[in-house]
């Protein structure tokens, strides 16, 4: 058994009901029970009032509960909202507002209630609208249609040659579009997807014992989360066997990272991919070979632009054309016109990343032209962050700084607040009012926008065009670390 994701049905190819579909915390879960649970998903969406022209939020984590609504949608054209509950509560009411969806979901309880007033959507046959960072202080809605989704499960189908029914980890949130790279991969492959929650992820030696029983075979990630698994000695082709290919996407893959990774696991694929969010995950891929390794660029291109495809460089940005480009954001003529475009006919989108490409085809990522970063993977615009910041009591003004290691890679992030009240010049300590900085901040902002320091600074370092200088910003910080002593550093 299978999900099509051109008809959004799920199909009897031979039989298979009993073989296992998806797996969480609380266990395993049929093919024939994942059908029969989305059927009844159905039928309450149904009754709760759900309507087609109207998006449906869901909120929860990584469980089968949240799976089941996505498929539910899918199948009853009901375009959805995912939403982690990772995210703060006033955040995940904002969105409710920006989509005027008329229902919530919530898949840990597993029950409807109302999302405000309804208002039907200007574009028909979306399959979902996903939210990434603003630059405004709101988060922004980019709209998926129902065929993009259908032509990325026909490339994972098509070109990825990941054999029948293989398991898939899926560890990112369901809010964050690499892991449709997940689901959508297992289901249209007739495979399995395994959801991993954040209490198992954090418990390392456990988190690799629960991989184990599942007997993975696709790992699907940033790169930074391979790392952080690279500290544990289990995490090795002795552990998971049957793990066969690794899929990187949305931050850079490093020579280094990989040779670590076939010294861990000596007969598993790499493949490197690349896409934003508004180009359905990925646009872009290529598999590690031979030559590749042995050429050993750093760090490795993001490929080549898949069948579907039309990627090109224009003026140093990469630029992306196709039926998979997003159908817009939601209610922001502003950044439609600036970042849409037609070329022969097809939708266009204009990334903001810089790139380069060789006479092979091959794009390599060269940076950013504006203040987006990637930290852990997630899509963050500076921007949203300096807004809360600047919200603060007694903040006039609110800057962040991500800090890299040598190879390009963010660390963390470090916020700056401009006190309203005059004090002395250069970084000074927080005055006591601001001691739950934290609490604040994580009122409005999910926990991966939230800089690991905050310090103030009588009157921001500016440029030429009057904005908040970063770099130097950056530079008095170092500054004032190296003049500590060690033990203040500790």
């Amino acid at each position: 058994m299978r999900f099509d994701f051109n008809a959004c049905e799920f199909v009897d190819t031979q039989g298979g009901a009993d073989a296992i579909a998806v797996v969480d915390a609380r266990g395993a879960t049929s093919w024939g029970a994942l059908r029969a649970a989305t059927e009844a998903w159905e039928k309450a969406a149904r009754d709760a009032g759900a309507r087609s022209d109207v998006p449906l939020v869901i909120s929860g984590h990584k469980e089968t509960a949240f799976l089941v609504a996505m498929l539910g949608c899918l199948r009853l054209g009901l375009p959805f909202v995912p939403v982690d509950v990772i995210n703060p509560p006033e955040r995940i009411a904002r969105i409710g507002e920006l989509v005027r969806a008329g229902l919530r979901y919530d898949a840990q309880a597993q029950s409807f209630s109302p999302a405000g007033d309804a208002s039907p959507l200007a574009e028909a046959g979306l399959a979902y609208i996903m939210f990434t960072s603003g630059s405004t202080g709101d988060p922004k809605g980019v709209q998926i249609g129902r065929e993009s989704v259908a032509l990325f499960a026909g490339w994972i189908r098509d070109c990825l040659a990941l054999g029948p029914a293989p398991v898939f980890m899926d560890q990112m949130l369901f809010s964050f579009d690499f892991s449709l790279f997940n689901w959508v991969g297992a289901l249209t492959l007739g495979g399995a997807c395994v959801l991993c929650p954040r209490e198992t992820i954090a418990q390392r030696d456990r988190f690799v014992q629960y991989l184990a029983g599942t007997r993975i075979g696709v790992w699907a990630s940033t790169p930074s989360f391979v790392r952080q698994q690279l500290f544990n000695p289990d995490f090795d082709h002795v552990h998971l066997p049957d793990l066969r290919v690794f899929v990187f996407g949305a931050e850079s893959l490093t020579p280094a990272l990989a040779e670590e990774i076939w010294q861990r696991f000596p007969q598993v694929r790499i493949v490197n991919s690349y896409g934003p969010t508004e180009a359905t995950c990925s646009t872009t891929w290529v598999e590690i070979d031979p030559a590749l390794r042995a050429a050993a660029p750093n760090p490795f291109p993001i490929g080549r632009a898949k069948p579907y495809a039309d990627v090109f460089i224009e003026h140093g940005e990469i630029c992306i054309a196709g039926d998979h480009v997003m159908r817009g954001y939601l209610n922001r003529p502003d950044l439609n016109a600036t970042r849409m475009f037609t070329r022969d006919g097809k939708r266009g989108y204009r990334s903001g990343d810089l790139g380069e490409m060789d006479a092979q085809g091959r794009v390599t990522f060269c940076g950013r032209i504006d203040d987006q970063i990637k930290l852990h993977g997630y899509r963050i615009e500076l921007a949203e962050i300096d807004a809360a910041l600047a919200a603060l009591p007694g903040a006039r003004a609110g800057a962040t700084v991500a800090l890299r290691r040598p190879d390009g890679a963010i660390v963390r992030l470090i916020g700056f607040v401009e006190p309203a009240a005059s004090g002395p010049a250069g970084l000074q300590p927080l005055p006591a009012h601001l001691a739950d900085w934290k609490d604040t901040l994580a009122r409005r902002l999910p926990p991966y926008m939230i800089p690991s320091e905050l310090l103030a600074c009588q009157r921001f370092p500016t440029t030429s065009t009057d904005k908040a200088d970063r770099k130097q910003l950056e530079r008095l910080y170092l500054e004032a670390r190296l003049s500590k002593k060690p033990e203040q550093q500790a």
